[in-house]
C-alpha cells in the first residue's frame, strides 16, 4: 500500500534530523578515548597532574598514545616520546613534531617546548611562539586540565593565539578534553577545547611530515583541510627545486567545512638531499597554487 505523502512529511518532521543528509567537518584527529584493559605493558606517556598544590585524582585515567610518524618516516627511538607542538604562522594555528626523551610529565614538557619556541629550522617557515616561559599545569581532572598563564600581555586575537596553542597542544593527549585557564579564557569562563578556537586554523593544516624529518618512499602526507570542492593537491621538489612527485585527493569535506586528508606519495631520488612537500589548493579562478604550506624536508633514497 502506498504511503501518503503527507504521513511522509510528517515522519520527517518528528525526526532528531529531519529528512535532510547530514554534512559535518573534522579539527583532525581527537584525543583517542581510554584503550581497554589488555593495553600493552610498556607504559605511554599520558598527561602529567601537579603534586603541588594537590589535584583531584585521576585514577583510571587512559594513556596518551605517542604521536605516530607518516608512513615513510624514521620510528621514534625506543626511550623517546614524541610530541605535536602547535605554534602560530601569519596569525594562525600550525603544528609539528619534536621527539625528546620519555618523561611522565607530558604536558609540562609540551608547554615547555611551546615557551622555547620554534627550532631554527622551524622558524625559517615561519613558525613563532606567543607562550612566554612559565605556564603551570597546575592538574588534570574529569578530563580538564587546568593551566595557569605567566601572561595575558597581547589585545584579544593575541590571548585567543595564546590560549589556542597549549589547548590544541594539551589535547592531543587523550587524558585531557579541555584546558581551564587561570586566569580564564576570554570571553569564556570555562572549560574550552578545541571547537573554541577552530577559526584559527589555516585553509590547510599539514601533520604530516614534520619539519625536517627524513622521509623515505612512500611518504604519507596527512592533514585537514578547508578548501574549495576539498580538493588537496601535494607536490614533493627536491633539493633544486624540481617537482619530482605530485598526486592529490580530496578530504572528507570542505568548500566550507573542515574535512581530514591523508595521501601517499610514491618517488625516488639516486642521494640523500634536502626536498620540500608542498601542499596547496589550485584556484578556482586561474589554476594558481594557493593556501600553500611547505615542508622541508629530507628525502632518503629507498632501500637505505
Amino acid at each position: 500500500m502506498r504511503r501518503p505523502l503527507a504521513s511522509l512529511l510528517l515522519i520527517c518532521v518528528l525526526l532528531p534530523a529531519g529528512c535532510a543528509p547530514a554534512r559535518s567537518g573534522s579539527l583532525g584527529p581527537a584525543p583517542t578515548a581510554a584503550p581497554p584493559t589488555s593495553a600493552p605493558a610498556t607504559p605511554t606517556p599520558t598527561a602529567d597532574v601537579a603534586t603541588s598544590p594537590p589535584a583531584p585524582a585521576t585514577s583510571g585515567a587512559a594513556p596518551a598514545s605517542p604521536v605516530p610518524p607518516p608512513v615513510g618516516g624514521d620510528p621514534a627511538p625506543a626511550g623517546t616520546i614524541t610530541v605535536e607542538l602547535w605554534f602560530v604562522r601569519d596569525g594562525r594555528l600550525a603544528p609539528t613534531r619534536r621527539t625528546r626523551p620519555s618523561t611522565p610529565a607530558t604536558s609540562r614538557l609540551a608547554l615547555a617546548e611551546l615557551a622555547d619556541g620554534p627550532t631554527g629550522a622551524e622558524a625559517a617557515t615561519g613558525l613563532s611562539t606567543l607562550l612566554s616561559a612559565g605556564a603551570e599545569p597546575v592538574g588534570v581532572a574529569g578530563g580538564v586540565a587546568t593551566v595557569r598563564l605567566p601572561s595575558t600581555a597581547g589585545d584579544l586575537a593575541t590571548r585567543r593565539l595564546r590560549q589556542a596553542q597549549v589547548v590544541w597542544t594539551l589535547t592531543q593527549f587523550p587524558t585531557v578534553r579541555r584546558v581551564r585557564f587561570d586566569p580564564p579564557a576570554e570571553p569564556a569562563d570555562g572549560p574550552v577545547d578545541r571547537t573554541d578556537y577552530a577559526g584559527l586554523l589555516p585553509p590547510i593544516v599539514v601533520t604530516g611530515p614534520a619539519i625536517g624529518q627524513r622521509i623515505g618512499s612512500p611518504l604519507t602526507v596527512a592533514g585537514t583541510a578547508d578548501v574549495f570542492e576539498a580538493t588537496v593537491s601535494v607536490r614533493l621538489l627536491d633539493a633544486d627545486g624540481r617537482e619530482i612527485a605530485t598526486t592529490f585527493t580530496t578530504a572528507t569535506c570542505g568548500t566550507g567545512c573542515r574535512g581530514d586528508y591523508r595521501v601517499a606519495l610514491a618517488w625516488r631520488v639516486a642521494r640523500e638531499q634536502r626536498g620540500t612537500v608542498e601542499v596547496y589548493e589550485v584556484s578556482a579562478q586561474d589554476g594558481s597554487r594557493v593556501n600553500a604550506v611547505k615542508v622541508p624536508v629530507t628525502l632518503v633514497p629507498t632501500g637505505r
